[in-house]
């Protein structure tokens, strides 16, 4: 399980981190379906840290407060898990 949330954290990152190069540069962008499918399957620290550090989808109401939103449940999932 762990291995899984490191994984799919740092793909989501990572997918944050390409979709704003991707804008910066006129190209064809990652679907914000694909990046909260991503947030969704155990992937929201990542998305939220990503969207923090490359200043990406920071105005969009929906990730602003969906992504911390679903960072704390999937953190309270997390936690039972682990007990």
């Amino acid at each position: 399980m762990i291995q899984y949330a490191i994984a799919v954290n740092l793909l989501a990152f990572f997918a944050m981190g390409l979709d704003k190069y991707k804008a910066r540069r006129h190209r064809f962008r990652i679907a914000e379906r694909t990046l909260w499918l991503l947030a969704w399957v155990g992937g929201a620290f990542g998305a939220m840290a990503g969207m923090y550090t490359f200043r990406h989808k920071t105005r969009h109401r929906g990730f602003r407060y969906g992504l911390p939103l679903l960072a704390a449940a999937e953190f309270i999932v997390y936690w039972q898990w682990i007990e």
